[in-house]
């Protein structure tokens, strides 16, 4: 397969280094501006999280060996070789090729991450990422092998459908990446500063709604990198109802349970659900998609009065 450079980075070291850069840079600036307090061990939850993306990344590695194209990267070289999908129909700037190719996979993200929390036997294994009691910038790490390959095997047909070049498909995984770990961040943003990079970026504040106990919010503001589908499509809740400080992260259903355990996070698609968390996904509208914020809470005021956010 043709080997990608960037600025003299090979395709690994580039993402390598903006990963560990990204994260490195967050978990010191949780350190220094939190959020809120966490509830179980960092080192057991980190210690998970980080053998989570090993283990994905293993993943990866091996179905990339049995055939390079099976990869998002290789099928939009293989794709651009064979004159396969949309852009490669038109002649046109590559910067503009490179723009709406990053739109567009944004948007399939964000409906593939509505799918997921629709569909019950995906949202089985989707909700190993929402089990998670804490929410920090290790959290976006969080992701069930199965759901990757998924992931993966959704992309390769939207790169096929879609025809992007391979350095638009890096860009877009690298620029995925730390966005998701920037809005999973345990970070208190000025609200000076969240107000309007929200209009655009989804923000820690607002993707934490997401990750709320309560159904009606976290069945919505599924973006991770850009906000304006949550607010076209009507996903989008502004605050949480019970403030960012007071609200319980995770689900309900295991809250007494260990989910920072890797054991358990690994068997989680296998186990039965309640009642309860059964029919959260495909009962998501238990509280209007109206796009507003809940009746209690101002979206232009701190969502916790008591709290400075300057």
């Amino acid at each position: 397969m043709t080997s990608l450079s960037f600025g003299g980075l090979s395709e690994p070291v580039l993402r390598l280094s903006v990963f560990l850069g990204v994260l490195a840079a967050l978990m010191a600036l949780e350190r220094v501006l939190p959020r809120r307090g966490l509830h179980r061990s960092r080192g057991a939850r980190w210690t998970t999280h980080l053998s989570i993306v090993v283990l994905d990344g293993l993943c990866l590695r091996v179905l990339g060996a049995l055939a390079a194209p099976l990869l998002a990267v290789g099928t939009a070289i293989w794709a651009q070789a064979h004159g396969w999908g949309l852009l490669n129909q038109f002649e046109a700037p590559a910067w503009l090729e490179v723009a709406v190719a990053l739109a567009l996979f944004d948007l399939l993200i964000w409906a593939q991450h509505r799918v997921f929390h629709r569909v019950p036997w995906l949202w089985r294994i989707h909700r190993m990422h929402h089990a998670d009691p804490d929410f920090d910038a290790t959290t976006a790490l969080r992701f069930h092998p199965i759901e990757i390959l998924l992931s993966m095997a959704i992309k390769v047909v939207a790169v096929l459908l879609l025809g992007p070049s391979a350095v638009a498909v890096v860009l877009f995984e690298v620029i995925l990446n730390a966005c998701a770990m920037f809005n999973h961040a345990n970070l208190r943003l000025p609200l000076w500063l969240d107000t309007p990079l929200r209009r655009v970026l989804v923000t820690p504040d607002m993707h934490r709604v997401h990750h709320s106990t309560r159904p009606g919010e976290h069945h919505n503001n599924f973006g991770f990198s850009l906000s304006v589908w949550d607010r076209w499509f009507g996903t989008y809740v502004a605050q949480p109802r019970d403030g960012h400080l007071d609200m319980q992260i995770g689900l309900r259903d295991f809250a007494r349970e260990r989910p920072e355990s890797l054991r358990w996070c690994l068997a989680i698609p296998f186990r039965a659900a309640s009642a309860a968390s059964a029919t959260s996904a495909t009962s998501a509208e238990t509280t209007p998609m109206t796009g507003a914020a809940p009746p209690d809470a101002d979206p232009d005021l701190d969502p916790d009065p008591g709290s400075s956010r300057d």
